[in-house]
């Protein structure tokens, strides 16, 4: 079969692999649609950001590797023994870190704390191929009234459900999002179905304010033509949101705020508030911790997702609860257009484009 393989950061090829023997507790798929996240889009260019030492440790040790693609939805052709949740034919798609099933956690029920097991596209081979090999326990059927586009976001979807559940909305909430890429705009809508009495959003593309209004915001801010922060204090009698998601942070290099979004979230927050950070940097931040101490600002982190956020996703889209379809923006024709898709997805703002750019596996 087909599959692109890494040689290298920037090294991306085309090649002939065996076709995956199916595996107890495993099932064989054929990829529909697929997209590249930002992450592994600044992974292929070697850009630090999240997994960034263990992908370069296995480039130097391991390659040629198939690696990514780990947000798809794809259709089932085979399934090992031992798997009963899925037949034939299902559509699926997944969550990407899994627990490893042995450890201490996972043996005493609490498997969704495991950090030990392999991740979808970095340990495991991903969906950049014309078949993959997947473990049932990644696994979630999509719905029928759910597009093969649409449940190619239903990872990156069940990521900002874990992150708007660690924020505890409360009825009525202020919230303020600084980033309207996807996971931004997807936090937008799960805490508008989550209680949230107003949500103002910031970002400093027009197409992603304008996109960002459509799905709901009360406020869409462009930082590039207002004083976000000041805006934000102004909307709240200057007592601030009650909860700031910084969903913008990361490498300049691609577009991203680097970690002056992180400092406008704090800025943003009211005292006693909650910043979810949603981000990853890539490596070390200097945060002004005193302020954090003397204001009682709590800077916190999502879960990883389970499969009850994922299964709640599928309702969420089925249901018309959060819409997807209007941010994908950009969908290729063929696994030939694969390196087109981390190109676009690595400078969304050159291109427009909101959602990463989809890849429809068949053409």
């Amino acid at each position: 079969m087909k599959a692109w393989r890494f040689y290298a950061f920037n090294d991306l090829r085309l090649d002939d692999v065996p076709v995956p023997t199916c595996l107890a507790g495993h099932v064989v798929v054929e990829p529909l649609v697929v997209q590249p996240s930002v992450t592994e889009a600044q992974l292929a260019c070697g850009i630090p950001t999240l997994a960034y030492d263990r992908i370069k440790r296995r480039l130097e040790t391991e390659a040629p590797l198939q690696l990514f693609g780990h947000e798809f939805c794809a259709r089932i052709v085979e399934t090992g023994s031992g798997v009963n949740r899925f037949r034939v034919g299902d559509r699926v798609a997944a969550r990407a870190k899994l627990p490893c099933q042995h450890c201490a956690l996972c043996e005493s029920g609490r498997s969704a704390l495991c950090r030990r097991g392999p991740v979808i596209g970095f340990d495991l081979p991903g969906c950049f191929s014309e078949l993959a090999l997947l473990p049932e326990i990644a696994l979630v059927k999509v719905d029928d009234s759910i597009s093969d586009s649409e449940a190619a976001c239903l990872q990156s979807l069940s990521d900002s459900v874990a992150a708007v559940e660690t924020a505890d909305i409360q009825i009525g909430d202020t919230v303020a999002i600084f980033g309207q890429g996807s996971m931004g705009l997807e936090c937008l809508q799960i805490a508008r179905v989550s209680g949230a009495g107003r949500v103002i959003t910031v970002d400093v593309r027009d197409e992603a304010c304008a996109m960002s209004k459509q799905l709901g915001a009360d406020h869409a801010l462009n930082a590039n033509t207002c004083d976000a922060v000041a805006t934000i204090r102004d909307l709240t009698e200057d007592i601030g949101a009650d909860v700031v998601f910084e969903c913008a942070g990361g490498s300049v290099k691609q577009g991203l705020a680097g970690s002056r979004t992180l400092t406008q979230a704090i800025d943003a927050v009211r005292s006693g508030g909650k910043v979810i950070g949603v981000s990853w940097f890539g490596g070390p931040l200097e945060v002004h911790i005193d302020t954090l101490r003397e204001r009682s600002l709590r800077y916190l982190f999502p879960d990883i997702s389970t499969p009850q956020h994922l299964e709640h996703t599928v309702r969420l889209v089925a249901s018309g609860r959060v819409s997807l379809a209007p941010t994908i923006t950009h969908v290729l024709p063929g696994i030939e257009s694969v390196p087109k898709a981390f190109e676009i997805t690595a400078n969304k703002g050159r291109y427009q484009a909101i959602n990463p750019a989809q890849v429809k596996m068949r053409g």
